[in-house]
């Protein structure tokens, strides 16, 4: 075989389609865009309209929400990649790991939120690691190592026992002003 032999499979490399150019190329006049209106101009088209039909995207009810504003950013690390730092020294695993320690060592870019620990990978240094988050495979494998790990992530507050909607905060009054009549 030489160079000028070598060659490309047939059909690999197929010509785009030059849009109007003429009757001949089967694609010229309105250019596969049809007769005239809105949808043969350019830069304008009208998404998700279905003809004057109620479109799909209004018969479906509305769901849910994003907590997007308020949402935790946190950086997820698995143990591999912590194990592989500390391997190559740029962790010291004498001070407790935190998510400063791993900026430092490169792991990641900036803190975020915190970190969250995730169990994918080997780990087998006893080291102590104080975290937002870990999995329960993470934290698995931290102990299992002989090292511990510390949670930063504040507690979930306490859930009062007052009732959530009007109509229960309604009847639970009630049941109060029944019991102080009943005494």
């Amino acid at each position: 075989m030489k160079l000028n032999q070598i060659a490309d499979n047939a059909g690999s490399r197929k010509k785009r389609m030059r849009v109007g150019r003429g009757i001949g190329s089967g694609m010229g006049k309105t250019g596969g865009r049809g007769g005239k209106g809105q949808t043969a101009r350019t830069g304008v088209r009208i998404k998700g309209f279905e003809g004057g039909q109620m479109p799909l995207h209004r018969r479906l009810p509305k769901r849910g929400f994003r907590n997007t504003a308020f949402a935790i950013k946190l950086n997820e690390i698995n143990l591999g990649k912590v194990q592989t730092a500390i391997d190559a020294g740029l962790i010291d695993i004498k001070a407790p790991v935190d998510s400063a320690a791993m900026v430092k060592a490169g792991l990641m870019r900036r803190a975020k939120g915190g970190v969250k620990l995730l169990g994918n990978g080997e780990f087998k240094a006893k080291a102590s690691f104080s975290v937002w988050g870990a999995s329960k495979s993470a934290r698995e494998a931290i102990e299992k190592a002989g090292g511990s790990v510390t949670i930063v992530a504040p507690a979930p507050e306490a859930a009062d026992d007052e009732p959530k909607g009007k109509n229960k905060r309604k009847d639970k009054a009630k049941a109060k002003t029944k019991a102080a009549e009943a005494e």
